[in-house]
């Protein structure tokens, strides 16, 4: 399932975030590149130890904690902390690849990458080019959206990120170990919870509400890990 959220950060969170890259070092983006991306991946980062990287980091995970279309749709379990890229000159693009499916967790251990996510920070009318290009079960879309817009797709996808061509892409990418592990299931479970939203408003908490919801909460307690 790929799903756009928008709107994840405030005017004010994206102002206070690019107000802070103003002056930002950045590093070759290979770093955090597995052994097939890293041959593809031509964009720089934030050092994650940065305070910088940092501040961002703080400012994403908060907004992500108060948004419930992006739990509905994520069923998070792990988030690993966001990274923090950008895209311009000769450090441009990001070739075809599938994402790890097992990262370092900065606690220790290992988080399973079961969805990928890109978070927009700058407008999208302030560089050419720079689409993300996903291919999956839902064919081949093209994503370029508003800044402070989300979206999230399966971790085991294709995709790559086209070349910015004038300006500069700014963006965070994370990975979420989710409490459900099959993509199927986090759609069904997904597709289910918002049409009890919906059902909620118009016929309020009814008898078939309540048992639509309790199938969602069994169908939560069976699947996830």
């Amino acid at each position: 399932m790929l799903l756009k959220l928008p709107n994840v950060l405030t005017a004010s969170e994206l102002a206070s975030i690019n107000q802070a890259l103003q002056g930002a070092d950045w590093i070759d983006g290979r770093t955090t590149a597995g052994a097939q991306a890293a041959t593809v991946k031509h964009n720089q980062q934030l050092d994650p130890e940065d305070s910088v990287c940092q501040h961002i980091r703080q400012t994403v995970l908060q907004a992500l904690q108060r948004d419930p279309l992006f739990y509905s749709a994520v069923l998070p379990d792990k988030i690993l902390p966001p990274f923090v890229n950008r895209y311009t000159g000769n450090s441009n693009y990001y070739g075809w690849h599938v994402d790890s499916a097992l990262r370092a967790a900065p606690e220790g251990g290992r988080l399973r990458t079961d969805v990928s996510a890109t978070l927009f920070l700058n407008a999208p009318d302030q560089y050419e080019g720079g689409e993300l290009v996903i291919q999956d079960t839902f064919g081949e879309q093209r994503v370029k959206l508003a800044a402070g817009s989300l979206v999230v797709y399966p971790a085991s996808s294709v995709h790559a990120v086209l070349p910015v061509t004038q300006g500069q892409r700014l963006a965070c990418f994370m990975f979420i170990q989710s409490l459900v592990r099959d993509t199927t299931q986090r759609r069904y479970l997904f597709e289910l919870d918002m049409a009890l939203v919906k059902l909620r408003q118009q016929v309020g908490e009814s008898a078939e509400v309540v048992s639509l919801t309790g199938l969602y909460h069994n169908l939560l307690r069976s699947w996830s890990a």
